[in-house]
């Protein structure tokens, strides 16, 4: 087979892999929307992040325990495991009383707040290009809020919250690009496990057995989603993956629609629009400039 060929072969499969990591994400947002109906955010994180421990434990024995304390800029660490905790619980409590698609669009939001944080936080120059992208990006937040008929609702300020902290994960898993991914990966869901361990007391629901396994299943999903991200990039140019994490909006339609009857109203839809090409636009921008965004969006 021709190079050319297996380079084909290989971005198929890389765009399949994203396709599919992307839709195990918004599986795992629906079965936890779901399960939060019944059950507290502390026992969904309590649940859920032992289970994606016992996905991990394999990936730190290859590793070594003791490197998993072998790190550089311990406080950076301390405050990325701060945001990230407060994110994944942030994200759970929003979709409480938001409908799926409406909080996935909050979240996808993220790179835009990352661009604009950018030149504070990482000394980044950004251009008039992405400062018109940014505010592109803003403008498709205001409209998805609905201004008209829920001026920021408690709902969407904990949701407008939490995609700010995924945004600050972003930026401080850039700034510590050189600490190996399971190192990165277990303090984040140890941290979350953590804040579970704390709420969980605060509000215990018993747990039907069947409902465990479900939420058991959260921290499994979620970790096969990031291998399938985690892989799609590796088979193909991010210019060519990265851009399907945007399918995460339809899926969050779609489950929404099936599972829970909820209906994206119009104003939402525009404001997607105006999110996701503002986003595809810096982060095509980036990369015309050498500056490569290899971040996904997680939730």
């Amino acid at each position: 087979m021709a190079a050319r060929d297996v380079g084909d072969a290989n971005t198929r499969l890389g765009i399949l892999l994203m396709v599919a990591g992307i839709l195990l994400f918004a599986l795992n947002d629906a079965l936890g929307k779901w399960l939060v109906a019944t059950y507290s955010v502390g026992q969904l994180l309590l649940v859920r992040s032992g289970a994606a421990m016992l996905v991990l434990a394999p990936a730190i024995a290859r590793t070594g325990w003791r490197s998993l304390f072998r790190v550089e800029r311990p406080l950076l660490h301390v405050f990325r495991v701060i945001v990230s905790s407060a994110e994944v619980y942030l994200f759970y409590y929003a979709v409480m009383y938001l409908p799926l698609a409406d909080t996935m669009t909050y979240w996808l939001a993220a790179p835009i707040y990352v661009a604009a944080l950018s030149p504070l936080l990482l000394g980044e120059h950004v251009g008039w290009r992405r400062w018109t992208a940014i505010f592109v990006g803003f403008l498709g937040v205001i409209i998805a809020l609905r201004p008209s008929t829920a001026v920021l609702s408690p709902a969407a300020i904990v949701a407008i919250m939490g995609s700010l902290a995924f945004a600050m994960m972003f930026i401080t898993s850039r700034i510590l690009r050189g600490t190996p991914d399971v190192t990165l990966v277990f303090w984040q869901i140890f941290g979350a496990g953590v804040l579970g361990l704390v709420m969980a007391p605060l509000n215990w629901t018993p747990i039907d057995p069947v409902d465990f396994v479900l939420l058991m299943l959260l921290g499994i999903v979620a970790m096969g989603a990031h291998v399938c991200v985690n892989r799609a990039l590796k088979f193909g140019d991010a210019a060519t993956i990265i851009p399907f994490q945007y399918t995460q909006l339809l899926w969050g339609v779609v489950l929404g629609w099936v599972f829970f009857s909820e209906i994206p109203s119009v104003q939402l839809l525009v404001g997607a629009i105006f999110i996701i090409g503002a986003g595809l636009f810096i982060f095509f921008r980036e990369r015309q400039l050498k500056k490569p965004t290899d971040e996904v969006m997680e939730i």
